[in-house]
């Protein structure tokens, strides 16, 4: 966890890239030499900001980051000398943290005599939190990043070392609060992630599992996972269950393996044995309502789909089948959520981004859409079915819009990828019906 609490307390700030020959403004070109790692050309272009907004703590972060991976700190730590600022302190606590050895201790004296000078700047009691967190102070990290919190409550990202110190202290329920809160936003990949790794810490289903039976379980879990004979699978965990009936998790798995057999009545027995047995498992709610999915039962699944995401938000297959359920009651806000957040959680699922872009396209959003699209071309070029829905979504787009010069721009667009499709599959009737609509004058 050490490497994400140092990139979120250097710079933490959303990087500049040069686009479309852009001219940058000075900050932006200090950020993207840093990005680039041209660490001496960073120094020089944050020294002259820091200069000019001595105040800025942006800058300032960005200068700390600077200096410190050109490996010239000391010097900054000279040129403070004994000023007693909250910029000052906050610099001093930046470098400091970057030395492991001072993480836990000037580190976070520096961002106290930060916070005593700011009180109401939410960077750093943040700053100050991340420290105390890295020296394992649990309580006090949870205290003062939630003072961040109240002062900065847009910082959605923020979520996460206070999701981690909640689990620290005892709180894991808000703990999962948090990371809901992260996942279902606008987050990036890497905070996705993180919020992934913290609560497969915290809903460690495997957490106490006897000793002696670990041996069997992971042979069970071999069957099961790897090399897909769930009926072996079953044989190892019903030998578990004689000797410690109450473990909950090996009743999800035994149902999970029923399932795969289609023995759907012992399935459930054993998936809700397991829910009484680790209500706080939500991966056994999930597999209950795959079962009642197959049956065609979409109310009783979304009630538990939802509850396996109280339980675990980070559950991405839940989600996906959530987003399913939406579409089928025709509830578009909230499939799009249920996508979104799938595709943030797992970026290679093709399956979640194409529901999400086909919702996308549903509401008549057809940028949103044909990015979604594009975004799974641009990692698998010859996926064939995205190109044919790109030609659709164009030759719906071509069919609606009114506009003359969007008219010429979608039928362009839908002839491209109609075409693209056919050279591959010359006997696509879908695609040639396609690309006979959108050629018609």
């Amino acid at each position: 966890m050490r490497a994400f609490i140092v990139a979120t307390l250097l710079l933490g700030a959303s990087c500049a890239t040069s686009s479309g020959g852009a001219v940058l403004s000075p900050r932006e070109k200090a950020m993207v030499a840093l990005q680039k790692g041209d660490t001496a050309q960073a120094v020089v272009l944050f020294d002259a900001l820091h200069a000019e907004a001595p105040a800025d703590l942006d800058i300032a972060r960005g200068w700390a980051e600077a200096h410190v991976k050109n490996g010239t700190s000391a010097g900054v730590m000279t040129r403070l000398g004994t000023a007693d600022t909250a910029v000052a302190h906050y610099v001093r606590g930046l470098i400091l943290f970057a030395n492991a050895k001072e993480a836990g201790g000037g580190a976070v004296l520096a961002f106290r005599k930060a916070v005593e000078k700011a009180p109401a700047e939410g960077e750093l009691h943040y700053r100050l939190g991340i420290a105390l967190l890295e020296s394992e102070q649990y309580e006090a990290a949870r205290e003062s990043l939630a003072a961040a919190l109240e002062r900065a409550p847009q910082r959605t990202s923020w979520h996460l070392p206070y999701a981690k110190a909640l689990h620290r202290v005892g709180r894991s329920r808000d703990a999962i609060a948090s990371i809901r809160l992260v996942v279902t936003s606008d987050c990036t990949a890497q905070e996705a992630a993180t919020g992934k790794a913290l609560m497969d810490e915290i809903a460690d289903p495997f957490a106490g599992f006897p000793k002696a039976a670990r041996p069997r379980l992971d042979q069970a879990l071999g069957w099961l996972q790897v090399a897909d004979v769930p009926q072996q699978a079953i044989t190892e965990l019903e030998d578990i269950l004689r000797e410690y009936p109450d473990l909950g998790v090996v009743h999800a798995l035994l149902g999970l393996a029923a399932a795969r057999v289609d023995d759907a009545g012992r399935a459930m027995e054993e998936l809700k044995r397991a829910i009484e047995l680790s209500p706080e498992d939500g991966k056994a709610y999930l597999y209950l309502a795959d079962l009642y999915t197959a049956r065609q039962r979409s109310t009783q699944a979304r009630e538990l789909y939802e509850k396996a995401l109280e339980k675990n938000p980070t559950l991405d297959d839940a989600w996906f089948k959530l987003g399913d359920v939406a579409i089928e009651r025709q509830e578009l806000e909230k499939a799009r959520t249920a996508f979104r957040t799938a595709v943030r959680l797992r970026p290679e699922n093709w399956y979640a981004r194409g529901k999400l872009a086909m919702v996308f396209q549903l509401e008549g959003n057809w940028p949103a859409a044909d990015r979604e699209l594009k975004a799974e071309l641009s990692q698998r070029p010859d996926n064939l079915e995205a190109a044919l829905r790109l030609g659709l979504l164009h030759t719906e787009k071509y069919m609606k819009v009114k506009p003359a010069a969007d008219r010429q721009a979608a039928q362009a667009e839908a002839s491209r990828w109609l075409e693209k499709v056919l050279e591959e599959q010359p006997e696509n009737a879908l695609a040639s019906r396609a690309l006979e609509r959108v050629k018609q004058p």
